[in-house]
Parts: structure tokens; C-alpha cells; sequence
């Protein structure tokens, strides 16, 4: 495998950065998960809009470079993948051990990539079977403490909420997703994914308020409001959730997973997740293949 490190292509095993980069002394960076098909990045415009957003809500504007797209090209054809997994990642770059940045920002520019299973009508899900959730005592950081929508590398309160995760397995129990909620109580998201359920033939997610808004999630309300089921974001708790007809988790990776549980409550796949799956699966093909 071949890397992409600030404008050169290198060996997997020669990729590193330096160890006063403040992406690794602070998670002082922003990142982009996509997928690509096709030899294409879907949705490739919102993901680098977010990373520009999230660049600027860090106080570092203008430090994408104008060529992040050929970087990601060149990657791709370096390891001959045209479905894969592939991860940006900007950060602040090398500076002194300080904890406030300098104004001038020389970032540190890594594109990642790894091979995934073709995607659309034609192709196989990344996940096995529907995702076990269970739900954490583990909040999600108020977006007054870290802004909900800067995807940055510091992602403490995921791990610390799929560390409960792993507490709580057993031979007969391995949770594949943490339900995170807000301060309040109400439901959220997961630690790397949105959420959608349906309760009496009402497609709902989560409103945006201490969650990240996903683009796959923006993709599924686009998708769904053309559709003759309503739809609807809203504040919601967990007898929400664990009451629903069906569910499922949505993400760049995933795409849609449906879930087959919440905390031990059977809720399981339907005709809107399936026909969801479809839609996305079909715009997907329109796009990238």
C-alpha cells in the first residue's frame, strides 16, 4: 500500500509524521471519511466543504490544498483501487509544544486508503448482519464545550463510550455500536454513525443538535423526502428507539446497517430500510458507476 503524505506518495511502512505535530499532540486536526466507487469519491464536494468548515471552525481557514483532489486520485490509482475506503486528514503540522498555535499554520496534508467490496445494486455491504446497539452512560461533549459539527481527530468520547462497549460483552453479547445521547437524555447518534427509526410508518433521526451531521444522513433524508412515507427530525428518548418498528445506523463505511437490536430489544430491518438501502444503492450507481 502506498500513502499520501504532504504532496508525495510513499510506502505504507514509510508513512509517518513527526512527533511535535500537534494532530498528534493534541488531536489539533480535521479529517474526512469517504467512499469511493468506482474509481469515484461519492459525495466528494459535502466532504470537502465539511473539512473546509471544520479547518475554519479550528482557526485555521484556507489550509486545504487546492489539489486534495488529485491527491486522493493519485492514491487510489497508486494501489489500484477503485472501491475503497479512503481518509483526509489536515492538521495544524509541526510547531512548539505550546498548547496555543501560531497564527502562520504549514499543515500536514495524509491521505489513507483500503480496499472495500464494490458498492450499488451490484454490490456486498461492508458489515455481516444488522448491528447489535446498546446504549452508554457516556454523553456526548455539548456543542457549546466542542462544536458538534468540527470532525476532528480528537474522537475521546467515542472510545470512551466503545470502551463501555467492551466492558459490557459476553460470549453472547458483542455490541457492534454505542447509542450516545446529549446531556438531557435525549438519543443522538453512535460513536461513528447516525441514527434513523420508524415508528408507525414515520421515517425519524435525531434533529441536529449535539450530533454531527453526517452527509450519508443527508443523503437518506434527501433520498426518503421523495418518497410518499413522511419523514421527520425531532428530540427523542430511548423508549423511541427500543419501540420502534425498524432502524438502522447510517455512515460513509456502513452506508445503511439496520439494527437488530437495542439494548437487548429485538427491532430489526423493514420495508423503509429496505427500500432506503435501494435508493441509496441506486444513486450511488447513478453517480459512481
Amino acid at each position: 500500500m502506498e500513502y499520501h503524505v504532504d504532496g508525495d506518495l510513499v510506502a505504507r511502512e514509510d508513512a509517518t509524521v513527526s512527533v511535535d505535530d500537534r494532530g498528534f499532540r493534541y488531536g489539533d486536526a480535521a479529517f474526512e471519511t469517504c467512499r469511493a466507487y468506482g474509481g469515484e469519491v461519492f459525495a466528494w464536494d459535502e466532504h470537502r466543504d465539511r473539512l473546509d468548515a471544520t479547518c475554519e471552525t479550528l482557526g485555521m481557514a484556507e489550509v486545504v490544498p487546492d489539489d486534495l483532489t488529485e491527491r486522493v486520485d493519485e492514491t487510489l490509482a497508486a494501489n489500484d483501487l477503485d472501491d475503497a475506503y479512503v481518509r483526509v486528514s489536515v492538521t495544524r503540522g509541526v510547531q512548539s509544544g505550546k498548547l496555543t498555535p501560531k497564527p502562520a499554520t504549514d499543515p500536514t496534508v495524509v491521505v489513507v486508503v483500503k480496499p472495500l467490496p464494490r458498492g450499488g445494486l451490484e454490490g456486498d455491504r461492508v458489515w455481516d448482519d444488522p448491528a447489535t446497539v446498546q446504549t452508554v452512560t457516556t454523553r456526548r461533549v455539548p456543542s457549546n464545550a466542542v462544536p458538534a459539527d468540527a470532525k476532528t481527530h480528537n474522537y475521546l468520547n467515542g472510545i470512551m463510550a466503545r470502551l463501555e462497549l467492551r466492558r459490557a460483552a459476553t460470549e453472547d453479547h458483542q455490541p457492534d455500536e454505542a447509542l450516545m445521547r446529549d446531556q438531557s437524555g435525549r438519543v443522538q447518534e453512535g460513536t461513528t454513525s447516525n441514527l434513523f427509526f420508524v415508528r408507525d410508518g414515520v421515517l425519524k433521526t435525531p434533529e441536529r443538535g449535539e450530533l454531527l451531521p453526517g452527509i450519508t444522513r443527508e443523503h437518506v433524508l434527501d433520498i426518503a423526502r421523495g418518497e410518499s412515507f413522511p419523514v421527520e427530525t425531532g428530540e427523542y428518548d430511548l423508549d423511541d428507539v427500543r419501540e420502534a418498528d425498524e432502524a438502522f445506523m447510517t455512515n460513509s463505511t456502513w452506508e445503511l446497517r439496520p439494527i437488530e437490536s437495542v439494548d437487548g430489544i429485538t427491532i430489526g430491518t423493514g420495508p423503509i430500510t429496505t427500500l432506503c438501502q435501494r435508493l441509496y444503492d441506486e444513486r450511488v450507481d447513478a453517480r459512481c458507476y
